[in-house]
C-alpha cells in the first residue's frame, strides 16, 4: 500500500503518523506532503526518516493508493483533482467536500457502505464532534427512529488547532504573572473562561459549526433527524465533550440503551454515577472510543433520554476515523 499525508506539519497530520503506526495500517510506501514552509522537515515513521515534499500540481500521486488530506479547506479544494486523476483515493479531513452530493460523507461506524461509492475519488471526514454524536446516536437509532436532537458540545482548545493549544497555555501563564492575556486565535481569552462561539455565525443565528452538526448528521445516518446545537470552546487541552438530549418514536428503557451502547462498536460505556465513572477529557486524551455516561431518562420528554459523550477529537474525530474508513477500503478488497 502507498500512502501520502498531505499536511504532516498540523497536529492531525501528526496525528496521522502516530495512528497508522499504532494500527499497524498496511504502508509499504509513505510520502509526506506539506506547503513550501513544511517542505524539507523530516519525520519519523517506524523507524524511517521520511522527508516533506512540497504540495504541487504534477505527478507525484501517480502511484499513491490513498491520501490522507489535512491542509485545510482551501488546498483541498485547489488539488483535488492533482491528488486523484490517478486514481488515488483521496480522504478528506477538511469541510470542503462534506455537503456535496457525489462526496460520500463517512463514519465507519454509522455508513461504512457510503465510502463505496465516490465518483470523484473523495470521502470526506465529518466534522469532529459530528462524528462523536453520530456514533453514540447510531447506537439509539438502532432501537427506535431519532425525531430530534438536542445538544451542546464543550470543544477543547486543540479543536482550533497546535496554535490555540500553545495559546491557552500562554494565557495560563501570562495570568499568574499578572501580565496582560494575549488573545490572538480565539474571540476571547480562553483560560478561565468559556466562548459560545466556534467558527463565524450565520443569518439564522447559528455558527457554521452548529449548522454543520445539522446537516453532516442527517447526509451520514440518512435521515429526517433534526438536530439543534450550541457550540462552545471551553479551556481543555484535549476531547471534546457534548451533552445530548435525544427523542425518539418510542419511549426506550435505560437498560436497553446502557446494554446497546457496551456492545457498541467504538464506544466504551463509562456509566456507574455512585462511583462517580463517568467520561472526562482529561482521560480520554490520546484514546480510540467514544466514552458515554451519564444515561438517564429525560424528565421533560416521555419518549427522550439524554446521555454524555467524550471522545479525542484529534484522534476519532479527525484522523483515527479516516484511517478507519481506508481500513474498510482495504477489508472489502475496495482500495486499488
Amino acid at each position: 500500500m502507498t500512502v501520502a499525508i498531505i499536511g504532516t506539519s498540523g497536529a492531525v497530520g501528526q496525528e496521522f503518523l502516530r495512528v497508522l503506526e499504532e494500527r499497524n495500517f498496511p504502508v509499504d510506501e509513505l510520502t509526506l506532503f506539506g506547503s513550501s514552509r513544511s517542505a524539507g522537515r523530516a519525520y519519523d515513521f517506524r523507524g524511517q526518516s521520511h522527508v516533506v515534499k512540497e504540495l504541487k500540481h504534477n505527478d507525484d500521486f501517480k502511484d499513491i493508493d490513498v491520501a490522507f488530506v489535512s491542509a485545510g479547506g482551501g488546498t483541498s479544494v485547489e488539488y483535488a483533482e492533482t491528488i486523484t486523476k490517478h486514481g488515488t483515493v483521496m480522504i478528506d479531513n477538511s469541510s470542503a467536500f462534506r455537503m456535496d452530493a457525489d462526496v460520500p460523507l463517512v463514519v465507519p461506524e454509522v455508513n461504512p457502505e457510503d465510502a463505496l461509492n465516490r465518483p470523484r475519488g473523495i470521502i470526506a471526514n465529518p466534522n469532529c464532534s459530528t462524528i462523536q454524536m453520530v456514533v453514540a446516536l447510531n447506537v439509539i437509532e438502532k432501537l427506535s427512529h431519532i425525531r430530534r436532537v438536542y445538544v451542546s458540545t464543550y470543544q477543547a482548545s486543540s479543536g482550533a488547532g497546535a496554535t490555540a493549544m500553545a495559546e491557552l497555555v500562554r494565557q495560563h501563564e501570562d495570568f499568574h504573572r499578572g501580565e496582560d492575556v494575549v488573545v490572538e486565535k480565539f474571540a476571547y481569552q480562553l483560560a478561565y473562561n468559556l466562548i459560545p462561539h466556534i467558527d463565524v455565525f450565520t443569518d439564522n443565528g447559528y455558527t457554521k459549526e452548529e449548522m454543520k452538526m445539522y446537516h453532516e448528521t442527517r447526509k451520514i445516518m440518512h435521515s429526517d433527524i433534526e438536530v439543534s446545537a450550541t457550540c462552545v470552546r471551553v479551556p481543555v487541552m484535549r476531547s471534546h465533550s457534548e451533552a445530548t438530549w435525544v427523542e425518539t418514536e418510542r419511549p426506550v428503557g435505560m437498560e436497553e440503551v446502557r446494554k446497546a451502547f457496551a456492545e457498541a462498536e467504538g464506544i466504551v460505556l463509562q456509566d456507574n454515577p455512585a462511583e462517580k465513572e463517568y467520561p472526562m477529557p482529561l482521560f480520554a486524551a490520546g484514546s480510540d472510543p467514544v466514552y458515554v455516561g451519564r444515561i438517564r431518562k429525560d424528565l421533560a420528554n416521555p419518549n427522550g433520554l439524554t446521555f454524555w459523550t467524550v471522545s479525542d477529537q484529534i484522534k476519532k474525530g479527525a484522523a483515527l476515523n479516516a484511517v478507519q474508513i481506508a481500513e474498510y477500503l482495504v477489508r472489502v478488497g475496495n482500495l486499488k
